[in-house]
């Protein structure tokens, strides 16, 4: 029997961030771990931003704070990326692009790393893993009191949130193979159909913490630049998480991921869609030690 030795691909993470070191921690901690630090590349929105020392060993960058609200300072972000990505890749075979609070995460029966199962998959132009938008479970998890949240910085995100929110809107084209232009806040590439991964989920956590949203809330920067809509509508994963019942993880991402490959709305072809539906799944103990 002859077996086919895959030529592990040279892969990078990119991502920008603002006032966020709880999330950039934990996002070199992962990446880092699974594509080598040196791999990373951290560009950091306005040169009065401080680089913690936990960035020691990354590729970071201090660019002058990109102006305007939320839609027009997004727009500069994710063309500064798209440029930067687009160089990247005359070094690296694929480049990862998300946010700080996005972890794209193998399925751990497979027995892969990241590296590996991305190595081994065929990328023409993008890859996105199945979008899971983890919440808070008010009442089981946490205390929503507590001023600073109450996120262990000793334990992992997924072993103190369980409950995740299957939608389309963290189903994002984060793995490029090819120079793209991505849309605001990485959820598509302009000109260019996206295509999930069997067993690839992108993990956000951004709303995983009622405190800690409420913490954003009083974020001078954010307020200035409209993010407070933008917040309180986020805010509702935690509700939905909340009220619905969880379903079963393996065969309802199995569904979701079958809807969206083939579903789209009618404004956006390259957008993935679901016929709105608010599907909430319990994440498997497998997931536990990883993020």
């Amino acid at each position: 029997m002859e077996f086919m030795i895959v030529e592990r691909k040279r892969i990078c993470a990119l991502t920008m961030v603002r006032n966020d070191d709880f999330y950039l921690r934990r996002w070199v901690e992962y990446y880092g771990r699974e594509l080598g630090k040196e791999n990373l590349y951290i560009y950091f929105d306005g040169t009065d931003q401080k680089v913690p020392d936990f960035c020691e060993g990354a590729n970071v960058k201090s660019v002058e704070k990109i102006p305007g609200q939320v839609v027009v300072a997004e727009k500069g972000r994710l063309d500064l990326l798209s440029e930067t990505a687009a160089t990247l890749l005359k070094k690296y075979d694929l480049v990862i692009g998300t946010d700080a609070d996005e972890f794209l995460v193998v399925d751990p029966k497979s027995g892969l790393s990241l590296a590996d199962y991305l190595s081994e998959q065929a990328i023409d132009v993008c890859l996105s893993g199945l979008g899971i938008d983890m919440g808070q479970f008010l009442g089981k998890e946490g205390d929503p009191r507590t001023p600073e949240g109450d996120i262990d910085d000793n334990r992992t995100f997924l072993e103190q949130r369980h409950y995740g929110l299957l939608g389309t809107r963290y189903t994002k084209p984060s793995v490029i193979a090819a120079p793209v232009r991505w849309g605001r806040g990485f959820h598509r590439v302009k000109g260019h159909n996206f295509h999930i991964g069997k067993g690839l989920f992108l993990f956000h956590f951004g709303y995983f913490d009622m405190a800690r949203i409420q913490a954003r809330f009083a974020d001078k920067d954010r307020a200035a630049a409209g993010w407070t809509k933008h917040l309180a509508k986020r805010s509702r994963t935690i509700r939905v998480v909340t009220e619905k019942p969880a379903r079963d993880f393996d065969k309802w991402t199995a569904v979701a991921r079958c809807i969206q490959t083939f579903v789209r709305p009618p404004y956006a072809w390259n957008k993935p869609a679901m016929f709105n539906l608010d599907i909430v799944v319990r994440i498997p103990d497998r997931f536990s030690k990883i993020i």
